[in-house]
C-alpha cells in the first residue's frame, strides 16, 4: 500500500514494522535501527545475506554520537558540510547497536537522508531508522514509491510516498583510518566535492573478503535481462544482431537504432541528471522483455566514475554471488 500518511508510518515502525521510506538518493525498506526483530523483517524480506551491514538513517548530526563513537574531527568537518545529503560515513559503533545491523562489526554506517519527507518522519520518531535500498538484494534499486509496491507488494506494512529520488543512486560511502579519509563505496555525492575538503582520499571500494560497508558486492543493482557495458556501442550492436535490444546511453541516441527500445539519460550531457534517471530507465527496459540490455560507458569523473560503477557491478555474472554466500561464513 502506497500512501502518504507519516503518522500511520509512525505507527507500523513503533509496532516493529517495516515501510518503503523515501531518500533523496533511492527508496530504502525502514525499521527501527534498534529493534532485531524489526531488522530480521528487513533481511528476510529483501532476501540479503546478514553478512552485509545495513546503512543507519539518523535525524540530524547532533544525534551521530548516539550511535557512533570516537568520531573524528574531519567526520564532522564533512557532515557540516554535506549532511543532509547523499554521504555516509563508517565509523566506531556505540554497544547499543545491535550487531545484526553492523554484520557483527565493531563500525556502524550512518548518515542524514536530505528528503524533506525522511526528515518529518525522523523527527516524529524516538530512535534511528535502517534502511537498505527497498529492493530484493542484487536487484535494481527504487527511486519511486511504485517500484517498492512492484518489489514487495504484501511484505511489508506500507510504502510513505515521497516522489521521484532527486539524487537517483546511493550515497557515496567513506570512513576513517588515521586521520585518512577512505572511500569504500562510489555514490551520488562526487569524489571531488569531498577532495576539496580532505585531500585525496584512500580507495578500497571493491570487495575483498569481508563487506565492510553495503554495495561493495561485485554483483549489484541488476536488471532481470542480461546486461552489457561497453566502450563500443555499435560493435556490441554487431554481435548481437538478431536479438531484441535495448540501449541505454548517455547524451546522444544512436541514430540506425529503433527509437522505441533506447533510452539517453541526459541530452544536455548532465551527469547529476544521468545519474538521477539511472534506475527509472533500468526498471523501464527491464519491463521491456528483452534479451539484452547494452550500456554506454560514461565519461570518467565526477558522477561519470559512480554511474560506471553501477553499471559495471549490474553487468557481472550469478555466480560471483554464490562465490560469496560459500565463502563468507566466518561472520
Amino acid at each position: 500500500m502506497i500512501s502518504n500518511d507519516i503518522n500511520l508510518a509512525v505507527q507500523h515502525l513503533n509496532k516493529n514494522g517495516i515501510i518503503g521510506f523515501p531518500t533523496e538518493t533511492v527508496y530504502g525498506l525502514a525499521g527501527n535501527a534498534f529493534n532485531t526483530a524489526a531488522i530480521h523483517k528487513i533481511f528476510d524480506v529483501k532476501k540479503r545475506p546478514t553478512f552485509n551491514p545495513l546503512i543507519v538513517h539518523i535525524k540530524g548530526i547532533e544525534d551521530l554520537d548516539k550511535v557512533a563513537t570516537e568520531i573524528p574531527s574531519i567526520a564532522y568537518e564533512l557532515a557540516n558540510v554535506f549532511w543532509p545529503g547523499p554521504l555516509t560515513f563508517i565509523l566506531k559503533k556505540q554497544p547499543h547497536i545491535p550487531d545484526l545491523v553492523t554484520a557483527n562489526q565493531d563500525t556502524v554506517a550512518v548518515r542524514v537522508p536530505n528528503h524533506p519527507i525522511a526528515l518529518e518522519l525522523l523527527n516524529k520518531l524516538d530512535y534511528p531508522l535502517v534502511a537498505p535500498s527497498a529492493n530484493p538484494f542484487t536487484s535494481i534499486s527504487p527511486t519511486t514509491a511504485n517500484h517498492v509496491e512492484d518489489y514487495f507488494a504484501n511484505q511489508i506494512d506500507m510504502v510513505l510516498e515521497g516522489g521521484i529520488c532527486k539524487a537517483g543512486i546511493e550515497s557515496t560511502i567513506v570512513g576513517f583510518n588515521n586521520n585518512k579519509v577512505v572511500l569504500y563505496r562510489l555514490g551520488a555525492l562526487p569524489v571531488e566535492a569531498i577532495e576539496k575538503i580532505t585531500g585525496s582520499l584512500i580507495v578500497s571500494n571493491k570487495k575483498e573478503k569481508k563487506t565492510i560497508t553495503p554495495g561493495m558486492f561485485l554483483k549489484h543493482y541488476a536488471p532481470k535481462t542480461d546486461f552489457i557495458l561497453t566502450r563500443n556501442v555499435k560493435e556490441e550492436l554487431d554481435w548481437y544482431s538478431g536479438k531484441k535490444i535495448g540501449l541505454l546511453l548517455f547524451n546522444e541516441f544512436e541514430p540506425d537504432f529503433n527509437p522505441t527500445y533506447q533510452r539517453v539519460l541526459s541530452e544536455d550531457g548532465d551527469l547529476k541528471q544521468a545519474a538521477s534517471k539511472l534506475y527509472e530507465v533500468l526498471h523501464e527496459l527491464d519491463k521491456m522483455n528483452l534479451e539484452v540490455i547494452i550500456a554506454e560507458r560514461f565519461p570518467e569523473y565526477e558522477l561519470g566514475n559512480s554511474i560506471n560503477d553501477r553499471l559495471e557491478r549490474a553487468s557481472k555474472k550469478d555466480n560471483i554471488i554464490t562465490n560469496y554466500l560459500t565463502t563468507e561464513n566466518e561472520f
